[in-house]
């Protein structure tokens, strides 16, 4: 028999035949953890719990309430899901589905064909799906070339895979297998079907949403909750993308690849600029002289609320932006979060009084002495601003707080005209793989904070859990409440991203905590064909991020 090999689990030593899989060692030790294990690294490295341990290693055990963790659930739920279409509607029917984009905490899909969606269908899926997370079904993951994959998914009617693998340049492909259902994702899955309990399946517009939980609630999957706004806009998307013929990445792969790149990068421009100029319109046909604009980090609120200017203009109007910042309070008076430390980002961080008395002042035509704010000092300066508008002139405000009532609490509703704007990704790898609106805005910054502000990849990703919780709190509950949604998203701007990136997320070292979400984005952009930044518009959005921008975005 072989000698033991020596693990170190999280700190703690213990021993363990060569050949053991991660996954039986997690059962010792998952009672030490809230969550489900769901994955693990070994000496640093991300692994699947399938993985057999041959030698002394260091393991470190990741759980659901993780994100690596939640979304290695929503990976091996989709496959469930996709299996319980095979077995229901018959096999190959999970071709049919198209994953289109997040909703709530779940994902938007659409089921093409002549079978339709209907509350009995779903009932029999989602009860099917019970059945197959109860029998604990072995997820098989087997290594093929890719000549092989393509001809496996050939066979099973997956065309947009196949054209997906053309433009890759691994010569090796990993499908996964559950039962008589064979897919292929680009990330790590569980090692069976049991360790997905917590879904709901919801009938919505011409599809359905599978609700799936959250990172703060790994142990249930909340009732669906639309958001009609949101939805209308990330349709539009996907209808422009269908007006350019590029529906994932393989498509634009293959205009590149065919010298139409060039084209594509304009029309969307174009698009772009139409609704900039409808949302325009709407301002000066509304006669509100109080535009208000929010969106999450990395939307390209700069590059917008310029833009957004020169229509108005454009229109007669004359507008003026508002610097949030410079109501800010002293230092020595911000509010703490929870853990003690100063909360920037919250409301009460902002003299909300201070400023409601500017703005009215503004409004009703007087000469008007607005703060600055010395950001190095930490506190307001003496010095002031002189402003007086007159009745043509609008007030332009962007903030992550724009859209909160609060904010502008001496103002009513139909004084103001909010804008909601994020850049939501309407293009996916493939139809069963999405790119997240998250990853693409992340790989934004990551390039923005290391041309213009001097951070690497590793401390724009470090920061990004905190970014997001901010989002979470102050931006996104407010989301719906916007007049009009602009989306920033480009569908050509992760192939030009690609070449700034890379080198950026290259740098991590695998001994570093963001080394795993640096190998996820790579391995997400080796996908893309990369192409120059030289032909993007100077007044592109994308500009706000790799620089050459004609505004001052810095």
């Amino acid at each position: 028999m072989s000698s033991k090999i020596n693990i170190n689990v999280d700190g703690k030593s213990c021993s363990c035949f060569p050949g053991t899989t991660l996954y039986n060692l997690s059962r010792d030790f998952q009672d030490q953890y809230d969550h489900d294990i769901i994955a693990a690294r070994v000496d640093g490295k991300l692994a699947e719990l399938s993985k057999t341990l041959t030698g002394d290693c260091r393991v470190s055990f990741i759980t659901t309430g993780e994100t690596i963790g939640n979304t290695t659930y929503r990976r091996t739920a989709l496959l469930v899901m996709m299996k319980a279409f095979d077995d229901v509607l018959g096999t190959n029917a999970s071709r049919n589905i198209r994953v289109q984009y997040s909703m709530d905490r779940g994902l938007y899909c659409e089921l093409r064909g002549q079978t339709k969606v209907t509350p009995d269908l779903l009932r029999q899926i989602e009860e099917q799906m019970h059945q197959i997370a109860d029998a604990g079904l072995d997820i098989i993951k087997k290594t093929v070339s890719g000549k092989e994959a393509a001809q496996i998914f050939t066979d099973y009617g997956m065309t947009d895979k196949v054209d997906l693998f053309y433009y890759r340049r691994s010569s090796e492909v990993k499908i996964y297998i559950l039962d008589n259902t064979i897919d292929y994702f680009y990330g790590y899955m569980a090692p069976d079907t049991s360790y997905v309990r917590y879904f709901g399946l919801y009938p919505y517009d011409e599809g359905f949403v599978l609700q799936l939980p959250a990172v703060s609630e790994p142990e249930t999957a909340a009732t669906f909750n639309p958001s009609p706004k949101l939805f209308h806009v990330l349709k539009l998307a996907t209808e422009w993308g269908k007006l350019l013929d590029v529906s994932n990445v393989a498509d634009v792969n293959r205009v590149i690849a065919r010298g139409g790149f060039q084209d594509l990068v304009l029309v969307q421009e174009a698009l772009m600029e139409k609704k900039i100029a409808d949302i325009a319109a709407m301002i000066a046909e509304s006669s509100k002289r109080l535009v208000m604009i929010a969106g999450p980090s990395s939307s390209g609120k700069t590059t917008f609320s310029h833009r957004l200017a020169i229509q108005l203009r454009a229109l007669g109007l004359k507008p003026h932006p508002i610097p949030v910042d410079n109501y800010f309070r002293d230092r020595a008076d911000t509010p703490k979060d929870e853990s003690g430390k100063p909360d920037y980002e919250a409301l009460a961080a902002l003299d909300l009084e201070r400023f409601n008395s500017d703005i009215l002042s503004l409004l009703e035509g007087k000469m008007t002495q607005l703060p600055v704010f010395n950001f190095i000092t930490g506190k307001r300066e003496n010095f002031t601003q002189s402003l007086q508008i007159g009745p043509s002139d609008v007030l332009v405000i962007e903030g992550i707080h724009a859209l909160n009532d609060k904010m502008t609490y001496r103002f009513p509703a139909d004084r103001k005209f909010k804008i909601y704007i994020s850049a939501l990704t309407p293009l996916n790898l493939d139809d069963h793989n999405r790119i997240r609106t998250a990853d693409a805005r992340l790989i934004r910054r990551m390039c923005r904070d290391y041309s213009t502000r001097g951070a690497d990849a590793k401390r724009t990703i470090s920061m990004w859990s905190m970014v997001r919780r901010g989002e979470e709190r102050n931006i996104f509950p407010f989301q719906e409440s916007a007049d009009v949604m602009f989306n920033s998203s480009l569908i050509y701007e992760l192939f030009v991203l690609k070449q700034f990136a890379e080198p950026l997320l290259f740098s991590i070292r695998p001994d570093e905590e963001e080394y795993d979400q640096a190998q996820r984005l790579l391995k997400m952009l080796n996908y893309f064909l990369g192409v120059s930044s030289e032909n993007i518009p100077s007044n592109s959005i994308l500009r706000e991020f790799i620089g050459g921008s004609c505004f001052n975005v810095s």
